[in-house]
């Protein structure tokens, strides 16, 4: 089905931060696969690790039980400080695993149509229920009557969860990116997430966070919600999880563990054994090579170039992020940037119209970090500076 406007290219390996098209060319990696690749590509361990699984078994079904799954469960609950994890294959699956529970939670208490209150410019998926949590009217075009339940207001602004409290008696949850990846890179202040986190605590709601983009070290943390030094209560996860593996979790803890038992949700594939060990040599490898800090460090570097380079150019309306999850606003709508940087070397993308955003891989080094920066700031610069 054309159901994507391909860019004119295709690529046929990889090594670290670089990447090789079909017609020999190579592109520096600045997207990472839309935050995913978070490894490189062709990693040693990464490579070895799936093999070997894959020789060994790939697939039985989560009607028996998965030794690489609970190790895995194991590991990124206690990462997250979480108590319990279902694994799916995507970041929408994960977050209609969220949807369910807070609904399902809601029912154990009596409330029949649980409401969740979600974000403008959100982005949670392209499922039925996702795309109605989801902020983007382009998308939901031709799908007719989305599902209910959904309760929206603006990001990082409490008086608006006050009042849609006051409104919506059936709420039981609030749905949200720390770090809006698709709506623009929008951070939201550790104040303002403890003052939510004590709310949602306050009104018996659940705190449920979607880290799809922002989790698994993208931000120079394990999560996003991690420099708020707070705690939710639900998580999901998927992207940077598996480096390019198709996995998904749904994390609980507090008073959604346990929510959901057998027969409450299901999925055929979600967390086989060849996902679970790429996802567990993921995390491991992160650990061992410091990416944590890395990122942060990356982050701060291509932040910073960017800013000295493009100091003073009319049209750069502001250049933020975290970690290795960064944009740059543009006054006026930029998707052509795309091409112009392909046509360079770069790979970049754009979202919301108008914010160049970057994901590199969390291994990029630093020469590569520098000439990421120093390469695509003459190509923002020009383009602003052309009628």
């Amino acid at each position: 089905m054309k159901t994507y406007s391909r860019q004119p290219i295709a690529f046929t390996h990889g090594q670290g931060a670089w990447l090789w098209s079909t017609d020999g060319k190579k592109y520096l990696d600045g997207l990472a696969g839309i935050a995913v690749n978070g490894l490189g590509h062709n990693h040693p361990k990464l490579v070895k690790a799936i093999a070997d699984q894959a020789a060994r078994l790939i697939h039985t079904s989560n009607l028996y039980g998965i030794v690489e799954q609970s190790a895995l469960a194991d590991e990124v609950c206690r990462l997250s400080n979480m108590q319990e994890a279902f694994f799916c294959n995507s970041g929408a699956e994960a977050n209609e695993a969220a949807i369910k529970l807070a609904r399902h939670y809601g029912y154990k208490r009596g409330i029949n149509n649980a409401k969740i209150i979600v974000m403008e410019r959100a982005w949670h998926g392209r499922t039925l229920a996702t795309l109605a949590a989801t902020d983007s009217e382009k998308a939901k075009v031709g799908f007719g009557e989305l599902p209910g339940g959904f309760v929206r207001v603006p990001y990082k602004n409490m008086a608006a969860i006050e009042k849609a409290k006051a409104e919506n008696p059936e709420i039981q949850a609030v749905l949200l990116e720390v770090l809006q990846g698709e709506g623009g890179i929008n951070i939201a202040d550790a104040d303002y997430l403890r003052t939510l986190r004590q709310f949602c605590t306050d009104n018996g709601w659940l705190l449920m966070i979607d880290e799809v983009q922002s989790g698994i070290g993208r931000t120079g943390k394990w999560f996003g919600f991690q420099h708020a030094d707070i705690q939710p209560d639900v998580i999901t996860l998927a992207k940077g999880l598996g480096s390019g593996v198709p996995i998904g979790a749904c994390l609980a803890a507090g008073p959604a563990y346990q929510v959901m038992g057998p027969g409450s949700h299901g999925t055929t594939f979600g967390g086989g054994p060849l996902v679970s060990v790429a996802a567990l040599t993921t995390l491991r490898v992160m650990a061992e090579e410091g990416l944590l800090e890395h990122a942060t460090a990356m982050g701060q570097l291509i932040r910073a170039t960017l800013t000295r380079e493009l100091a003073g150019v009319a049209g750069v309306r502001e250049i933020r992020g975290r970690g290795l999850m960064i944009g740059i606003e543009l006054l006026k709508p930029c998707a052509e940037l795309v091409a112009i940087a392909r046509d360079k070397g770069l790979i970049i993308n754009v979202t919301r119209d108008n914010v160049v955003r970057l994901l590199p891989p969390l291994v990029i080094q630093h020469e590569e970090a520098e000439l990421l920066a120093t390469e695509l700031a003459p190509i923002i610069r020009t383009f602003l500076q052309t009628p």
